[in-house]
């Protein structure tokens, strides 16, 4: 009895502590980041496909394509670098979708649904998570080109402004397969999806080849591809001649999808 008695005055010491501060929206959305970072720990094969898609794309096309393009693969390196660079990044994409399902199919969001979070931060980690992932692909791209040779005219400001367009292309383009993710349950089947609808857009396009080349229709069709706008805007921001309409024209995509699809992902996220 002694001892409860002691316990009770004791507790009558003690005064009610504040409850902690809610965390911001930005607090939410770094927490989320960090654990889309930690996912290259634990799922390596994304880290392998990361690296290893690059260099092989990088390689292949400057030696196998470069002779009979640019009549040498260090001229054709220095039209194909910034070209590959927008490739990546848009390929990259899709693994924001494949990451969404995969969480959705094992109930993650079940229960991020249940804390006292911002509603979007779970995508905007994922979005955090693709610019890291951007950033590093595109470093290891262009490391690779200046190894063989590539040399941008316009030195570092130009590649810090190229970085940063790039990583405004895959920030507007990821919100398309984070939709894809929410709607389709298999992320095998938003990788199939997402490739299907990216290779015509990225391979009918200048990534690769000057379009003077092409028949007059397919052509057309390539000088108003976005990917060719923003390869162009990468390309002139890498040389120096870039022209503040090119990158407009670049950031127009990534712009519309921003504004037209983040809400939907919102709208799909409490629906479901």
């Amino acid at each position: 009895m002694s001892d409860i008695a002691s316990i009770a005055s004791g507790a009558a010491h003690f005064e009610p502590a504040e409850k902690p501060p809610t965390p911001s929206a930005l607090s939410n959305a770094l927490v989320f980041g960090w654990r889309a970072v930690l996912k290259f720990r634990h799922v390596p094969e994304q880290l392998f496909d990361l690296i290893m898609t690059p260099i092989m794309f990088t390689l292949l096309f400057t030696f196998v394509f470069g002779g009979a393009l640019a009549g040498s693969p260090g001229e054709y390196l220095q039209f194909f670098l910034p070209g590959i660079l927008v490739q990546t990044v848009v390929f990259n994409a899709v693994y924001s979708g494949m990451g969404l399902s995969t969480d959705l199919g094992k109930g993650l969001f079940d229960r991020f649904r249940s804390l006292p979070i911002w509603s979007l931060a779970p995508f905007a980690g994922l979005v955090v998570g693709d610019v890291i992932r951007h950033v590093i692909a595109g470093a290891i791209i262009l490391s690779i080109g200046l190894i063989l040779g590539y040399r941008p005219e316009a030195g570092v400001p130009g590649v810090l402004g190229a970085f940063a367009l790039l990583v405004a292309v895959g920030f507007g383009m990821g919100w398309i397969f984070i939709v894809l993710g929410l709607i389709i349950s298999t992320p095998m089947t938003v990788m199939t999806i997402g490739f299907t609808f990216l290779f015509p857009l990225v391979f009918a396009s200048n990534i690769m080849v000057d379009p003077a080349t092409m028949p007059g229709w397919l052509r057309a069709f390539v000088e108003v591809n976005p990917v060719s706008l923003m390869a162009t805007a990468i390309r002139g921001l890498m040389n120096g001649t870039a022209t503040a309409s090119e990158v407009a024209l670049a950031l127009i995509a990534p712009a519309v999808l921003t504004l037209v699809l983040a809400p939907v992902t919102l709208w799909l996220y409490r629906r479901k």
